[in-house]
């Protein structure tokens, strides 16, 4: 192989600058070139592409989001946008293609992979809801982000004797929300995998401050049925008759941003460059993730299409210590 393309797909995730860095410099050292795919499978629709080098990537390890930028193709899932995309490639001269990203990005790769294009995917999203690997690029520093709001609410929480519901990110996977709720001491947390009766929420709540709390915490994900408007309007009806006040605090796209943190370095690092050495190997279709303690590999047909369910006995845990 002579020449690969790398992109990133789908919601940006703190390190995968690290995994572009890596891809570029371990391609290099092996003597491939690298084309940098701006604005995921839509710039490989559209072509916009632009050369990178180990100069190009210098500096960016420590910087958040990421470079090539990211978006999401309607078309691309299409047959005929499928097949678009492996003429673009081809007319490039591009003879593999590192995709970065989360679930849907991973499909897409693996689609590519269908029409006999050799791609290589990395795992990355915040959500942690991406089959065959345990953790994903991006997931610590936005569990990081979460836990510290959580720690800044708690803090005034206490000084005013409120309930503070905390909404973290997550889609329609709970596991940022169970650990962040483990990590911050929450009372209880609200996730998509297990049905909640919102009373009982309010009675843990209520039952936090009759143990002598000075405040109280829910930890509540975004794809939750009662999510952080409909659980904190459920709980300010009921307020004025237990005599709690209620604040929520949605942190949204905070989790995305910043710096990352040295494990999403870390990690970014180990599976760019593992991803471009297997790709150039002659090793395609397959996802690269982190098993274990190390880096590994599945097919990219076992990923497509799956979502990873978080360990709700988790939740168990967190009502138990939060006594």
């Amino acid at each position: 192989m002579k020449h690969l393309g790398v992109l990133t797909s789908g919601g940006d995730a703190p390190g995968m600058n690290a995994a572009i860095r890596a891809v570029t410099r371990e391609a290099m050292a092996r003597g491939v070139r690298v084309t940098g795919i701006s604005h995921g499978y839509a710039g490989v629709l559209a072509w916009k592409a632009v050369e990178l080098t180990a100069r190009t990537v210098g500096g960016i390890i420590h910087h958040g989001g990421t470079i090539l930028g990211s978006a999401r193709s309607q078309r691309f899932s299409l047959d005929a946008g499928l097949e678009e995309a492996v003429r673009n490639l081809s007319a490039h001269e591009i003879e593999g293609l590192v995709v970065i990203g989360g679930n849907g990005s991973q499909t897409g790769a693996a689609c590519l992979s269908g029409k006999g294009y050799p791609v290589v995917g990395v795992a990355s999203t915040i959500d942690n809801d991406l089959c065959g690997t345990e953790i994903a690029i991006g997931v610590d520093t936005a569990l990081n982000a979460a836990m510290e709001a959580i720690d800044r609410l708690r803090v005034t929480a206490s000084s005013h004797r409120k309930v503070s519901l905390v909404e973290v990110m997550g889609r329609n996977c709970g596991y940022l929300a169970l650990m962040a709720g483990l990590a911050g001491g929450a009372e209880t947390v609200v996730i998509p995998e297990v049905k909640v009766d919102p009373a009982d929420v309010m009675a843990r709540l209520k039952d936090a401050f009759e143990r002598g709390k000075e405040y109280a915490i829910a930890v509540v994900a975004e794809g939750a049925e009662y999510n952080g408007i409909k659980l904190e309007k459920y709980l300010q009806n009921l307020t004025h008759k237990v005599g709690l006040e209620v604040r929520l605090t949605t942190l949204g796209h905070i989790q995305r941003g910043g710096t990352p943190g040295a494990f999403d370095r870390i990690l970014g690092s180990e599976l760019g460059a593992h991803a471009a050495g297997r790709l150039i190997e002659g090793e395609c279709g397959i996802l690269v993730g982190w098993t274990a303690g190390k880096v590994s590999t599945v097919p990219l047909s076992e990923v497509a299409g799956r979502t990873k369910i978080p360990d709700v006995k988790v939740l168990e845990l967190i009502h138990r210590l939060a006594q």
